[in-house]
């Protein structure tokens, strides 16, 4: 069951990684890297159901709606025991705003409401790279190893293959969608420095996400936001508040924290940078979008920057002030 094993993860990071013999570090990275895999395979979910929410006429503010209903009515019963009470002030408030929560999911669903998936996840995916080694360089003064750079390098030359025919298609509507895409993956990379900086485990990282952004959000879209909720068809309605709610809202913001905390920001945002890919063959047989002669080929460079990403042993950092 997805569920009992989301809850045995939360378990295993309560205990301290500290002095771990090799294999202990071996495991570890292992599931590290099954984390940002079940990352990987959501994400891509999230950008084809979320364009197909769109497509039948929920607005960006229901599908937000969705997913804070079923992840904050799963949460809630936890929230005072998981609540990180010595998490400073600031490090609660960033870790709320800046996660995927209302503020991401509404600039994402925005942009997907007129571009493809592959086009959302090229700019929206693809650029998380990039602003997490700018966040890096800047607040914790280290670059990522040369292998690293080199293979998110090449994940972000497959991605922006793969948005191309979705930028020529995109009409009048390129500007705003990059710049709500773009947007969204600024709000994410912080969350993910976050998340290494402070050390939040798992289960505290879903209830600084999911608690404060349903008790916000769902009253102000219920009493001023404009909704069409009611004339979906209700089929429509359960499939995306279980998507929604369950995958990206649950299972997701867990698998990211112990992606984040096990492999290193870099890594899991180089991951991200691969959805692109998989969301363009995951939109065959779901929206019928079929990949042109270019997205064949950013596909497959995708793949060869993911393996350059996940080869080799632990990621190793490097100070600038060394």
């Amino acid at each position: 069951m997805k569920l009992t094993g989301a809850l045995s993860a939360l378990r295993y990071l309560k205990q301290s990684d500290t002095g771990l013999t090799p294999a202990a570090q071996s495991n570890e990275r292992i599931l590290g890297l099954l984390s940002a895999a079940g990352v990987f395979c959501i994400w891509s979910g999230f950008l084809v159901f979320s364009r197909a929410g769109m497509q039948s006429g929920l607005t960006p503010f229901d599908l937000t709606a969705l997913r804070f209903m079923v992840a904050g009515a799963l949460v809630l019963p936890f929230a005072k025991a998981w609540w990180p009470r010595h998490l400073p002030l600031h490090a609660i408030l960033s870790m709320s705003i800046f996660g995927p929560g209302a503020l991401y999911n509404i600039l994402m669903y925005f942009g997907l409401k007129g571009s493809s998936a592959a086009y959302g996840g090229a700019f929206a995916n693809g650029s998380l790279p990039i602003f997490t080694i700018l966040l890096g360089l800047f607040f914790a003064r280290r670059l990522p190893s040369w292998r690293q750079l080199i293979a998110v390098l090449v994940l972000l030359v497959g991605a922006v293959l793969i948005g191309v025919p979705g930028m020529r298609a995109g009409g009048n509507s390129v500007a705003s969608a990059i710049a709500f895409f773009l947007a969204a993956s600024a709000v994410l990379s912080i969350y993910f420095m976050g998340v290494k900086h402070w050390q939040v485990e798992a289960r505290q990282a879903l209830v600084l996400v999911s608690v404060p952004n349903a008790l916000l959000f769902l009253p102000v879209w219920f009493l001023f936001l404009p909704s069409t909720i009611h004339d979906a068809p209700w089929s429509t309605v359960l499939l995306q508040a279980a998507f929604q709610g369950l995958g990206p809202g649950f299972l997701a913001v867990i698998l990211f924290s112990i992606s984040a905390r096990i492999l290193g920001p870099t890594p899991s945002a180089g991951l991200a940078a691969a959805v692109p890919a998989s969301a363009t063959l995951l939109a065959i047989p779901i929206l019928s979008e079929i990949p042109t002669t270019i997205e064949w080929i950013g596909i497959a460079i995708v793949t060869a920057g993911l393996v350059l990403l996940l080869g080799g042993g632990q990621p190793e950092t490097r100070s600038l002030s060394k």
